[in-house]
């Protein structure tokens, strides 16, 4: 098994379970999202975690021509950036909980949805990395 397929099985099951947790716990995230009276040790280590995953990710895959590949390099660019801007700009990077796009049924929709695209093609079907 090539490293592509390793990390999208790994973030396809990450984002199905996000987004079951985003549609059955939907009042937790609402609180969650709008971040009201924050941690800020909590935020940091948030961002931490977060900048550890994309780095990692992104050292071990950084490939760019077949759809799988676009989806794992993706996903290493989107908690890199996550991370760094919870670090360096986290009263910015928190504002944006107040998006009316982010209610949990879009969220858990769209989590489920990619998981389950980046995990049919990581687990139903036969990948070449070349």
């Amino acid at each position: 098994m090539n490293s592509t397929v390793r990390i999208s099985r790994i973030v396809s099951i990450y984002y199905l379970i996000t987004g079951l947790g985003f549609s059955l716990s939907s009042d937790y995230y609402v609180t969650m999202v709008a971040h009201t009276s924050s941690d800020p040790v909590l935020i940091n280590l948030s961002g931490m975690v977060h900048f550890f995953i994309g780095m990692t990710i992104l050292v071990h895959h950084f490939k760019w021509k077949k759809p799988l590949q676009i989806a794992v390099s993706l996903s290493g660019v989107f908690f890199l950036l996550k991370g760094v801007f919870l670090i360096v700009l986290p009263e910015l990077t928190l504002q944006t909980g107040n998006n009316p796009a982010q209610s949990p049924w879009i969220m858990s929709i769209s989590f489920i949805g990619v998981g389950l695209l980046v995990g049919y093609f990581a687990y139903f079907r036969k990948y070449e990395d070349k």
